[in-house]
């Protein structure tokens, strides 16, 4: 299950944009998200912002997200998020796009993201 998921809007095509959400699992068995697909993007991919004991942030990629059953995962500003790179159009506030996500079993799961403002905090905007 997916919830709240929601993306900013993108200056351009140039930048990567970025999507968030929650995974939850509300089955019996464990699931694996092993990647991503939207029309709008080229590349996308899961990455996690961390930050060393110096306070330098740093990015990359994830690879697979497990999450047991009854358990959930959540992609935010700051940690693990949806990255959105060779953007194939601006991502427009007021708009929404198709998110497809894949799982290790062969399931997918696509969900409409909301794109808001450049500088939104969470999907209340």
């Amino acid at each position: 299950m997916i919830e709240d998921a929601w993306a900013r809007a993108s200056i351009g095509t140039n930048r990567p944009g970025v999507a968030y959400m929650t995974l939850r699992n509300t089955g019996t068995d464990p699931v694996t998200l092993v990647g991503l697909e939207t029309p709008l993007a080229m590349m996308p991919d899961i990455h996690e912002t961390t930050t060393d004991s110096n306070g330098v942030s740093s990015m990359g990629p994830v690879g697979e997200i497990n999450i047991s059953p009854g358990e959930s995962v959540s992609l935010e500003p700051g940690g693990m998020h949806a990255m959105l790179m060779r953007l194939q159009a601006k991502m427009i506030e007021g708009e929404t796009f198709q998110l497809t996500l894949n799982f290790a079993d062969g399931g997918t799961l696509t969900v409409d993201v909301p794109i808001f403002g450049i500088a939104a905090l969470g999907p209340e905007g």
